[in-house]
């Protein structure tokens, strides 16, 4: 098992790359090799530790967004009630562009996760998805000025929410969510192919980053709450204290990073964080053998 020192170095790697898009399960399975650690990465304790920070990072985006939430689940309950979602009701409409989202990740996640990450969970797989990652963000930047133009609406409601869900249609939301399957790769962030997703759709980024939060915290928390009960029930003592210390640090970490992204993509653009996985990347393909 890892110790508290690694505990809490991956679990601040794990909060800040999780929402950052550079891939934190890239990052997982790169940092030991690069730092020199014999971690045994299949093992179910080291696999419940990654368990736990992810719920952590979910648990954390869930208490940012709770307002819109909120809102979100009012709104789901209204179209039911009603079997319709109405023109005036955003919040429906929202709610259900996520559920149209969640789908394709959700089944392919469930049909074919284990089988997806075990063939490229290797360092040398894990970098060179990442050196794909940077190519998409970079991708994303240059289709975003063309798919922006050609949007029905350039998006001047003041509340976010609403601007998403009129500008949004049923199947550029189905597209993000298969853009979000790439993330079952190590290397392939999340946060950064439903941000790229959304960027081709026409989006800005601010609000390309929200519905990517948004998108992330229900297929998140689902499979960690899923996957965490048998793995900790296993657990001694010992391993329970290390893995709640990781999971602190990277909620921790969440919420700083989701604080600086949210004001970051009010101006800023991806092309900093294709450079970046563009660099550990090779660097890690170098430095890895």
């Amino acid at each position: 098992m890892i110790s508290f020192v690694q505990a809490l170095v991956i679990g601040l790697v794990q909060g800040i790359t999780e929402l950052f898009p550079v891939s934190s399960l890239g990052h997982s399975v790169l940092l030991p090799g690069l730092l020199g650690w014999s971690i045994n990465q299949n093992a179910d304790a080291f696999l419940a530790f990654l368990v736990a920070t992810h719920l952590a990072t979910a648990l954390v985006l869930l208490v940012m967004y709770r307002r819109d939430w909120w809102r979100i689940a009012k709104g789901l309950g209204r179209s039911l009630a009603a079997r319709e979602i109405r023109a005036d009701d955003p919040d429906a409409k929202l709610g259900w562009l996520l559920v149209v989202s969640t789908i394709p990740a959700g089944v392919i996640g469930l049909l074919l996760k284990d089988q997806i990450t075990g063939f490229f969970l290797s360092p040398r797989s894990a970098a060179l998805f990442l050196i794909a990652n940077g190519v998409l963000l970079a991708l994303a930047e240059l289709l975003r000025r063309r798919a922006r133009a050609e949007a029905r609406d350039p998006g001047t409601a003041t509340d976010a929410d609403a601007r998403i869900a009129h500008n949004l249609s049923w199947r550029q939301a189905f597209g993000v969510g298969i853009m979000q399957v790439l993330a079952l790769i190590p290397g392939f962030s999340r946060t950064g192919s439903t941000l790229a997703g959304g960027l081709m759709a026409g989006l800005s980024h601010e609000d390309a980053l929200r519905y990517a939060f948004l998108l992330a915290t229900p297929i998140i928390g689902a499979a960690a709450a899923l996957e965490l009960p048998p793995l900790v029930a296993t657990a001694d003592a010992r391993t329970l204290g290390v893995t709640l210390a990781g999971a602190a640090a990277a909620a921790l970490a969440a919420y700083g990073s989701a604080r600086f992204l949210a004001r970051y993509f009010k101006t800023k653009t991806l092309i900093p964080f294709a450079a970046y996985c563009a660099a550990i990347g090779i660097a890690s393909l170098i430095l890895i053998h």
